[in-house]
């Protein structure tokens, strides 16, 4: 992605929880013997979700048949899987490991053929964040030749508040209140595009929230 400017970059942990609800999930796989690669674009990290070495029956990937013995339990794993891809691919921009039990440490089945099967999202290395405070435009923008990409979108307030939006009233309840429909409003609105604008308001998005309480638009993205 090229860059954007003009917008504050957020360190990784500030913006975790919202990215792993928002950011696009893979899944690559192969079978012992052969190499396990992934790739993730400029800009962009591997973030490894989840990962499964074993067997199972039926298996949702056709490997080269084992010599398995009559009878033989064809469903089995290796507990610690995750955390060895973690070790192996966590952060980085490309992965590439050669998949056979000696990886992982064990065997969990050696009569039978086994794969690999890996979840992962490829985060950004910078997140712009805007808020907009209820009533207010928010305006986003990038570079010429880039292209918007939301990662994170809410509407309502948080027990924190915001310091560029403070509550009109401390008699107002402090709680999290957000609404259901920010995301796809801004990805319908902006995704994709250089330029967008959209108003922070309850007509936009509804109101999640107790009467009285004041609401912010808070928006991370790329470019």
């Amino acid at each position: 992605y090229a860059g954007c400017y003009g917008f504050s970059v957020q360190p990784a942990h500030l913006t975790e929880g919202y990215l792993s609800t928002s950011l696009r999930n893979y899944t690559e796989q192969a079978c012992d013997g052969e190499y396990f690669s992934v790739r993730c674009p400029p800009h962009t990290t591997i973030s490894i979700q989840a990962s499964f070495y074993g067997s199972k029956s039926p298996a949702p990937l056709q490997c080269p048949p084992h010599s398995a013995l009559p009878g033989t339990d064809t469903h089995c794993y290796v507990s610690t899987s995750s955390q060895k891809m973690l070790d192996e691919c966590q952060d980085r921009r490309s992965c590439q490991v050669l998949v056979n039990s000696r990886l992982f440490g064990m065997d969990p089945c050696p009569s039978s053929s086994k794969y690999l099967m890996v979840w992962y999202k490829c985060r950004p290395n910078e997140y712009k964040s805007k808020v907009a405070c209820e009533g207010e435009h928010m305006r986003l923008s990038c570079r010429r030749g880039a292209i918007i990409v939301i990662y994170s979108a809410t509407f309502g307030r948080s027990q924190q508040g915001s310091s560029e939006c403070p509550a009109h009233s401390r008699r107002v309840p402090a709680v999290d209140c957000q609404s259901g429909s920010t995301l796809a409003v801004l990805t319908s609105r902006c995704q994709g595009k250089r330029s967008c604008s959209v108003q922070a308001s309850t007509r936009e998005f509804g109101d999640p929230c107790y009467t009285g309480t004041r609401k912010y638009l808070n928006v991370i993205y790329t470019c």
